[in-house]
Protein backbone atom coordinates (compact mmCIF):
# COMPACT_ATOMS: atom_id res chain seq x y z
CA UNK A 1 0.00 0.00 0.00
CA UNK A 2 1.60 3.27 -0.93
CA UNK A 3 2.27 5.71 1.28
CA UNK A 4 1.31 9.53 0.91
CA UNK A 5 3.19 12.82 2.18
CA UNK A 6 3.58 16.86 2.32
CA UNK A 7 6.94 18.09 1.90
CA UNK A 8 7.41 22.18 2.58
CA UNK A 9 9.83 24.31 1.18
CA UNK A 10 10.31 28.09 1.09
CA UNK A 11 9.85 29.02 -2.72
CA UNK A 12 13.02 31.05 -2.21
CA UNK A 13 14.98 28.39 -0.97
CA UNK A 14 14.25 25.75 -3.10
CA UNK A 15 10.78 25.79 -5.21
CA UNK A 16 9.28 23.21 -7.07
CA UNK A 17 10.74 24.76 -10.44
CA UNK A 18 13.92 23.79 -8.94
CA UNK A 19 13.44 20.60 -8.48
CA UNK A 20 11.88 20.04 -11.78
CA UNK A 21 14.99 21.69 -13.17
CA UNK A 22 17.14 19.64 -10.87
CA UNK A 23 15.33 16.19 -12.01
CA UNK A 24 16.19 15.01 -8.34
CA UNK A 25 17.24 16.45 -4.98
CA UNK A 26 18.43 15.52 -1.14
CA UNK A 27 15.22 16.47 1.09
CA UNK A 28 18.02 17.97 3.90
CA UNK A 29 18.33 20.03 6.52
CA UNK A 30 15.04 18.36 8.57
CA UNK A 31 15.55 19.18 12.69
CA UNK A 32 12.24 17.94 14.09
CA UNK A 33 12.02 14.65 15.13
CA UNK A 34 8.39 14.08 14.18
CA UNK A 35 9.69 14.95 10.67
CA UNK A 36 12.34 13.21 11.05
CA UNK A 37 10.06 10.37 11.70
CA UNK A 38 8.12 10.91 8.79
CA UNK A 39 11.27 10.38 6.44
CA UNK A 40 12.59 7.56 7.96
CA UNK A 41 8.98 5.95 7.24
CA UNK A 42 8.93 6.84 3.32
CA UNK A 43 9.81 4.20 1.29
CA UNK A 44 11.12 4.39 -2.50
CA UNK A 45 7.50 5.02 -4.89
CA UNK A 46 5.80 6.81 -1.97
CA UNK A 47 4.24 9.91 -3.27
CA UNK A 48 4.43 13.54 -1.79
CA UNK A 49 2.56 16.69 -2.19
CA UNK A 50 5.13 19.94 -2.65
CA UNK A 51 4.08 22.51 -0.42
CA UNK A 52 5.14 25.96 -0.75
CA UNK A 53 5.61 27.30 2.46
CA UNK A 54 6.02 31.20 3.77
CA UNK A 55 5.21 32.93 0.61
CA UNK A 56 2.48 31.09 -1.87
CA UNK A 57 1.02 28.96 1.37
CA UNK A 58 0.02 26.51 -1.27
CA UNK A 59 0.55 22.56 -2.87
CA UNK A 60 1.98 23.34 -6.24
CA UNK A 61 3.45 19.72 -7.49
CA UNK A 62 4.00 16.05 -6.98
CA UNK A 63 7.45 14.43 -6.08
CA UNK A 64 8.13 10.81 -5.40
CA UNK A 65 10.41 9.02 -3.27
CA UNK A 66 13.22 8.37 -5.48
CA UNK A 67 15.93 7.21 -2.57
CA UNK A 68 14.84 6.09 1.19
CA UNK A 69 16.70 5.84 4.17
CA UNK A 70 19.65 8.18 3.39
CA UNK A 71 21.34 9.74 6.74
CA UNK A 72 21.38 13.79 5.78
CA UNK A 73 24.57 14.98 4.84
CA UNK A 74 24.56 18.31 6.12
CA UNK A 75 23.97 16.34 9.83
CA UNK A 76 28.12 16.15 10.61
CA UNK A 77 26.71 13.75 13.62
CA UNK A 78 24.84 11.57 10.44
CA UNK A 79 22.16 11.38 13.01
CA UNK A 80 19.60 12.65 10.44
CA UNK A 81 17.97 11.12 7.72
CA UNK A 82 16.43 12.42 4.32
CA UNK A 83 15.61 10.81 1.32
CA UNK A 84 15.99 11.80 -2.55
CA UNK A 85 12.93 13.46 -3.77
CA UNK A 86 12.08 13.84 -7.87
CA UNK A 87 9.71 15.55 -9.71
CA UNK A 88 6.28 13.78 -11.13
CA UNK A 89 4.12 16.63 -11.87
CA UNK A 90 2.59 20.11 -11.72
CA UNK A 91 -0.17 20.50 -10.44
CA UNK A 92 -2.97 21.35 -12.98
CA UNK A 93 -4.74 23.80 -10.17
CA UNK A 94 -2.64 24.83 -7.21
CA UNK A 95 -4.44 23.96 -4.17
CA UNK A 96 -3.91 26.76 -1.59
CA UNK A 97 -3.99 26.49 2.36
CA UNK A 98 -6.98 28.56 2.52
CA UNK A 99 -9.16 26.21 0.37
CA UNK A 100 -7.69 23.35 2.65
CA UNK A 101 -8.83 24.89 5.76
CA UNK A 102 -11.95 25.38 3.85
CA UNK A 103 -12.63 21.96 3.17
CA UNK A 104 -14.57 20.39 6.18
CA UNK A 105 -13.15 16.51 5.17
CA UNK A 106 -9.88 18.28 5.51
CA UNK A 107 -10.00 19.76 8.83
CA UNK A 108 -8.15 16.48 10.52
CA UNK A 109 -5.11 17.01 8.02
CA UNK A 110 -1.50 16.84 9.68
CA UNK A 111 -0.59 20.82 7.42
CA UNK A 112 -3.41 22.50 9.30
CA UNK A 113 -3.20 20.80 12.58
CA UNK A 114 0.72 20.40 13.02
CA UNK A 115 1.45 23.55 10.88
CA UNK A 116 5.25 24.01 11.48
CA UNK A 117 5.64 20.42 10.75
CA UNK A 118 8.08 20.39 7.57
CA UNK A 119 7.55 16.28 6.52
CA UNK A 120 4.19 15.25 6.83
CA UNK A 121 1.72 12.81 6.83
CA UNK A 122 -1.61 12.77 4.33
CA UNK A 123 -3.79 9.77 4.34
CA UNK A 124 -5.28 8.54 0.76
CA UNK A 125 -8.66 9.71 1.23
CA UNK A 126 -7.00 12.97 1.91
CA UNK A 127 -4.83 12.73 -1.17
CA UNK A 128 -7.45 12.16 -3.06
CA UNK A 129 -9.58 14.94 -1.88
CA UNK A 130 -6.66 17.37 -2.44
CA UNK A 131 -5.99 15.81 -6.08
CA UNK A 132 -9.72 16.52 -6.55
CA UNK A 133 -9.55 20.07 -5.61
CA UNK A 134 -6.22 20.73 -8.08
CA UNK A 135 -8.38 19.78 -11.19
CA UNK A 136 -11.35 22.29 -10.49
Amino acid sequence: MPHYWLIKSEPFKYAWEQLVKDGETIWDGVRNHRAANNLRAMEVGDQCFFYHSNKGLEIVGIARVSEAGLTDPTDPEGKWPTVKVEPVRPLDNFVTLKAIKAEPTLEGIELVRLSRLSVAEIRPEEWEIILKMSES
